[in-house]
């Protein structure tokens, strides 16, 4: 005995810091009796924590799912949907973003403050089917429900010593704008302005020779709107961009979701894995040598171990 004691003395004592540390790291609870002869200990499993897939699926999903070692497909279809989601919702935002540009270069060749005022104080022809220009209280005025900005630069505005103005105020003074020293705002209400609003189709390029009315079911009534086809062009130009938009919008949406079904997924399949593993545990014994170092043999009782 006194021969094999140094190599059982390594092996107890490798014993006993393995247990211990496994212990540690697991969080285990142990019950130790301390009796010289024989030692009992009841160990558990370590806890199921369903919050960790779930944490690790909201940042980036499909990773629950890998962590859950479900099948290969469930991390390849929400990581598939995570990355299309985002190369949608950058091209969608991309395209808008040129489209909008597209539109307002057009709406700058193509409508003018010249145009607008002119057409306001000298009525273009009647249109095609012979209804007259003044038919339509949205063309008599510069005036109506919007109105756009106005920059008062040079001479004039020293004269009357303001900066900016509203476009309402050319209705009663339009030599303020025949002065030149008068500039539109194009700002984002201007571009959404002249193209949604009746009073403002007068300044498109092609108002004198070509505009046009036509009915518009709005539900429960019939809207008239007035037309060019410089301003119908322009409308649906705004249409394609907000559409690229809407797309945008919707793969974010498709994003937000795909974390919030992977992290569901990740608990539902973390506790069934967790219910599946408490049916099939059965308690497991184990016997193993305790150290002594006061004994001369090195072994100071036997440990008796169930695992469940």
């Amino acid at each position: 005995m006194k021969k094999g004691g140094p190599i059982l003395r390594s092996y107890l004592i490798f014993s006993i810091n393995f247990i211990l540390l496994f212990t540690s790291i697991n969080g285990q609870d142990s019950t130790l009796a301390k009796d010289t002869s024989s030692v009992v200990m009841l160990e558990k499993e370590h806890a199921n924590y369903p919050g960790k897939p779930l944490i690790m699926s909201l940042v980036l999903p499909g990773a629950g799912q890998f962590y859950n070692r479900s099948p290969l497909w469930k991390t390849a279809t929400f990581l598939g949907v995570e990355l299309g989601s985002i190369l949608a919702w950058r091209y969608y935002e991309n395209r808008a973003e040129e489209l909008r540009d597209e539109y307002q270069v057009f709406a700058d060749m193509n409508w003018t403050m010249d145009n607008w005022v002119y057409n306001r104080f000298n009525n273009p022809p009647p249109s095609s089917d012979g209804v007259a220009w003044t038919n339509f209280p949205a063309l008599r005025n510069l005036t109506g429900t919007h109105d756009l900005k106005l920059i008062i630069t040079g001479d004039l505005a020293n004269e009357l010593n303001i900066t900016r103005v509203s476009s309402d105020s050319l209705d009663m003074h339009p030599e303020w704008f025949y002065s030149g020293d008068i500039i539109v705002v194009r700002d984002r209400h201007f571009y959404e302005n002249i193209g949604k609003y009746d009073q403002f189709v007068g300044g498109w390029n092609d108002a004198r020779e070509e505009w046009y009315w036509e009915e518009k079911d709005v539900g429960d009534s019939i809207e008239v709107v007035i037309k060019t086809p410089f301003k119908k062009d322009y409308i649906d130009q705004r249409y394609n961009s907000n559409q690229m938009l809407s797309a945008a919008k919707y793969s974010i949406t498709v994003l937000m979701f795909n974390h919030v079904i992977s992290g569901i997924e990740s608990v539902w399949t973390n506790q069934k894995n967790a219910r599946v593993e408490n049916k099939e545990a059965s308690i497991k014994p184990k016997f193993d040598l305790v150290y002594n170092p006061n004994n001369p043999s090195a072994v100071g009782g036997i440990k008796f171990s169930v695992f469940f």
